[in-house]
């Protein structure tokens, strides 16, 4: 048996509610809040979109990649954060979930939410098993399927919206889990589950690349704070919807 049931604590699901915006609760706002299996129809999937507070008619491809931030932040985040720091897995298949809108302050900031509250540890197969189909089911079962789709109905290419997620799977395993790590031993296993999603299937992605590996370039931009960044391959079109114009201090467009 490579998994079994478990359940999270107060601490761990307060702590997943709060920073990785997952929620059992649904959202008022029915009209900005959808199964996430509704993103697979084109015509759904434009309407959505063009419908959130992002569009204010600007390009579609820009409110696309914007939106698959927020959305890869909430199927991957959470998932990742409870499988490396808590040994605890989610079942983020498609079908399993929501995007259910909120509002935090002024931002939009929609949450997921989960059909239930299935939570499973590592069982008598060990945790390389159990890991595997914990991150299977965020990016082969969830993410792969739904930037396809993405891409097509918003008609760009899909290598935006990858890099995205790169850049918050970056930020989780080199900067907000280390700096949470309790011990040694915690350490290590945030490293050795970094280590082996860097080298995960390209199969789970769908591409004949991992994407994860694939954006995985020096870091040589500098942010003003002391810590280096990445340099992006792709631009993600924040300047088309910013009220600034301004592009990111990591956009390929910039000029060295």
């Amino acid at each position: 048996m490579s998994a079994q049931s478990s359940r999270f604590s107060l601490e761990e699901r307060e702590c997943l509610r709060e920073h990785y915006r997952l929620t059992n609760t649904p959202s008022s706002d029915r009209r900005l809040s959808l199964a996430a299996s509704d993103l697979l129809d084109a015509e759904t999937c434009r309407t959505y979109l063009m419908a959130t507070p992002l569009w204010k008619e600007k390009e579609l491809p820009a409110v696309a990649s914007q939106f698959a931030k927020r959305y890869g932040f909430l199927t991957m985040s959470a998932a990742l954060y409870a499988m490396t720091m808590y040994d605890k897995g989610l079942n983020c298949a498609l079908d399993r979930c929501s995007v259910e809108s909120v509002y935090r302050e002024d931002a939009w900031l929609p949450e997921l939410r989960l059909v239930d509250e299935e939570v499973t540890v590592p069982g008598s197969e060990g945790r390389d098993a159990w890991r595997e189909a914990v991150i299977r089911g965020i990016f082969a079962e969830n993410i792969a399927i739904v930037w396809q789709a993405m891409a097509g109905a918003a008609r760009m290419p899909v290598s935006i919206l990858w890099e995205n997620l790169a850049a918050s799977f970056y930020w989780l395993y080199e900067t907000k889990m280390p700096e949470e790590a309790a011990d040694p031993k915690q350490r290590m296993q945030i490293e050795e589950d970094f280590r082996f999603l860097l080298e995960a299937p390209t199969e789970w992605f769908g591409l004949h690349e991992n994407p994860l590996r694939m954006y995985d370039s020096p870091k040589i931009i500098p942010t003003g704070d002391g810590i280096m960044k990445r340099k992006r391959k792709t631009c993600c079109l924040l300047y088309r919807v910013s009220a600034s114009g301004a592009y990111c201090k990591t956009c390929p467009l910039l000029k060295a």
